[in-house]
């Protein structure tokens, strides 16, 4: 078994370091303090064809595959998750068309998409609808040639900004009357489509969070994604995809608060001499990289298996999803822990990653959803 990287991904994960180092180090607090979406930064992932990274070649990607795109979004999650999030958005607002979108629907949105020209969106969550996508009540009607939506989605990443969104409501099977769940793309500026307000949140704050609402928005049945009805499997198939990118979120912010506390440590006298003289602080910087390390090969390893088709690759994501952003929260709050009082201050960026780091353990769906999805994979499916 090698668990090395082999020449192409080194390359691009020094690539990505050295260019957010470049372009993103010096904004990332501001993107934080001012909590508006970096467009400029935007802009330079789109030069540097990061956007591309969740498309295939075809639609002008480039290749599609998760393990290039973890290792990209754990460089770029370093230096801030707010940036981080802006690929991330991408990869998950485009998956239900990379998967289960006509040729037509692809051929329309996924070049707009893979150039970073557009953003998109998923727009699944509802104030009563998270980890539990069968318990959505927003509702989509077939009127001969079109659907008319109307609810209400919450805590939609870049709903505001977006081009397209992936949206999923309940249609009605008119000879059974059974609702199941079905996906649309709507597209910015659709009437009846409004942006309610967005959300204040503690971390992320250059990544927009909106509450959308649909009133009476009509929607062409062309952009119905799969059949009608095959929402249900199309959102599930989507999560999982996504465990991985969160999960590699988490691994980047885990592994800059180490990176600052490293440095921290070295340079902060205290008692005449560096505090990582001091053994206490040796033990949590050392405790610290064990499992960050041990994050970063499980996360690689389940995005390798997802690429591969393996058939053990659930229990993979939901290991590496749980672990890595665990272990984010638990890293950058021991960073701040060895930086003492300057820890809790804003000048220095591990607050920040702390902060960025929470969300990650619910993002996609929670820590305590991959738990059971562990748990029923070793004693089956009865439980």
């Amino acid at each position: 078994m090698n668990f090395e990287l082999n020449k192409d991904l080194l390359f691009l994960k020094e690539m990505i370091r050295d260019l957010m180092l470049e372009k993103v180090a010096a904004r990332a607090a501001e993107i934080d303090a001012t909590d508006e979406f970096p467009w400029d930064i935007k802009e330079v992932l789109a030069e540097h064809e990061i956007m591309a990274m969740p498309f295939a070649e075809e639609y002008g990607g480039t290749g599609g595959k998760l393990l290039p795109l973890v290792i990209a979004l754990e460089e770029i999650a370093k230096v801030s998750g707010s940036v981080a999030m802006i690929l991330g958005a991408q990869c998950f607002g485009s998956a239900a068309i990379s998967m289960a979108g006509t040729e037509n629907q692809k051929q329309r949105f996924l070049p707009g998409l893979a150039s970073g020209e557009k953003l998109c969106a998923f727009a699944l969550t509802e104030p009563n609808a998270g980890s539990d996508p069968a318990a959505i009540q927003s509702t989509a009607v077939c009127q001969g040639d079109k659907y008319v939506l109307n609810g209400t989605k919450r805590l939609i990443t870049q709903g505001n900004l977006a081009d397209v969104l992936t949206v999923f409501a309940k249609t009605v099977n008119e000879k059974s009357g059974d609702q199941k769940l079905s996906c649309f793309l709507v597209e910015k500026g659709t009437p009846g489509l409004n942006v309610r307000s967005l959300e204040e949140k503690i971390g992320l704050k250059g990544s927009p969070a909106a509450e959308l609402f649909f009133d009476n928005m009509q929607v062409p049945a062309e952009n119905l994604v799969g059949a009608e009805g095959a929402g249900l499997s199309i959102a599930v198939q989507v999560l999982e995809k996504m465990l991985p990118v969160a999960a590699a979120q988490g691994l980047g912010l885990a592994q800059g608060a180490l990176d600052f506390a490293v440095q921290y440590a070295r340079d902060r006298v205290q008692f005449g001499q560096p505090i990582g003289k001091f053994q206490a602080i040796q033990l949590m910087l050392a405790d610290m990289e064990i499992k960050t390390q041990a994050a970063r090969y499980l996360v690689y390893v389940a995005a390798d298996k997802y690429d591969r088709k393996a058939h053990d690759r659930s229990k993979f994501l939901a290991m590496a999803k749980a672990l890595a952003t665990d272990v984010a929260v638990e890293v950058s709050d021991r960073a701040i822990q060895v930086l003492g009082g300057y820890g809790y201050i804003k000048d220095y960026p591990v607050e920040r990653m702390y902060r960025d780091a929470k969300i990650q353990q619910m993002f996609i769906s929670t820590n305590e959803i991959q738990r059971i999805v562990i748990a029923r994979d070793l004693l089956g499916r009865d439980f």
